[in-house]
C-alpha cells in the first residue's frame, strides 16, 4: 500500500481536507448541542454595528477615492520592489541597475500622467 507513489499525496490530501473540515464540523456540533435556537423578530433583524438601519443603504461615492487608493497601491508595491534592490545595490551589475532605472522611470511616468490628468487633486 505504501509502495504506491501517490500514497503520500493521498495522505496529505486527506489530512488537509480533515484540517479544514474538522473545525467546521466541531462548530456545527457545538451549535446544535449547546446553542439554544430561539429565533424571534429582534434576533433576526438586520443591523450594522449594533444600530438599526434607517433609509436606503445605497450611498454613491466619488470615483476619486478609488483612484487615490489605486495610486497608493501602485506606489506601495513600488516600495516593496525597490527595497531588495536598495539592499543589494553594491553587489549588482550594470544590467540590474539599468533595469531598476527603467522601472523607476516607468513609475515616475505613471505619477506624471496621474498628476497631469488631475487624479491627485482632491477637490
Amino acid at each position: 500500500m505504501a509502495s504506491n507513489p501517490y500514497f503520500s499525496l493521498a495522505v496529505l490530501f486527506v489530512g488537509a481536507l480533515g484540517f479544514g473540515l474538522a473545525p467546521l464540523a466541531l462548530a456545527w456540533v457545538w451549535a446544535k448541542v449547546f446553542s439554544p435556537s430561539k429565533p424571534n423578530a429582534l434576533k433576526n433583524a438586520v443591523y450594522e454595528c449594533g444600530l438599526e438601519s434607517k433609509g436606503d443603504a445605497w450611498v454613491q461615492y466619488r470615483s476619486g477615492y478609488y483612484l487615490y487608493a489605486i495610486i497608493f497601491l501602485i506606489f506601495d508595491v513600488e516600495a516593496v520592489f525597490l527595497l531588495p534592490f536598495a539592499v543589494a545595490f553594491t553587489g549588482l551589475g550594470l544590467a540590474a541597475s539599468l533595469s531598476m532605472l527603467v522601472f523607476v522611470l516607468l513609475l515616475v511616468e505613471g505619477l506624471a500622467w496621474a498628476w497631469a490628468k488631475g487624479v491627485l487633486t482632491w477637490a
